[in-house]
């Protein structure tokens, strides 16, 4: 007959309660977003960024800059979703480095 050992991740008869479910983690539950909300509000910016410019770009300057004719405002659409793109990871290479910088300072200050 075999036996059965407990692995101490394993939740044993005593750990779960009558109702059958787990007795909660001991110490404080981690209750903060997996995302910070200045990021989610970055991205809904270059989101609608992203739609406006390019079709804005196109009907403005389709009777405006080229007369009727749509492949030269079709192209100037294109530039501006390429210009909207290369403004969002300028933004967050940017943010990316705010944010080891910061790291950085905060064990400094430990260190002292």
């Amino acid at each position: 007959m075999a036996t059965r050992r407990i692995i101490s991740t394993e939740k044993g008869a005593l750990d779960i309660d009558s109702s059958g479910f787990t007795k909660p983690a001991e110490g404080k539950s981690n209750i903060s977003p997996a995302v910070p909300a200045h990021v989610i509000v970055k991205l809904l910016g270059f989101t609608l960024a992203m739609i406006v410019c390019p079709l804005g770009t196109y009907f403005l300057s389709l009777n405006t800059l080229f007369k009727g004719n749509s492949t030269w405002a079709g192209a100037s659409a294109a530039l501006m979703a390429n210009v909207v793109l290369i403004g969002y990871v300028v933004v967050a290479f940017n943010e990316d480095q705010t944010d080891a910088i910061e790291a950085a300072e905060k064990e400094s200050k430990k260190g002292k």
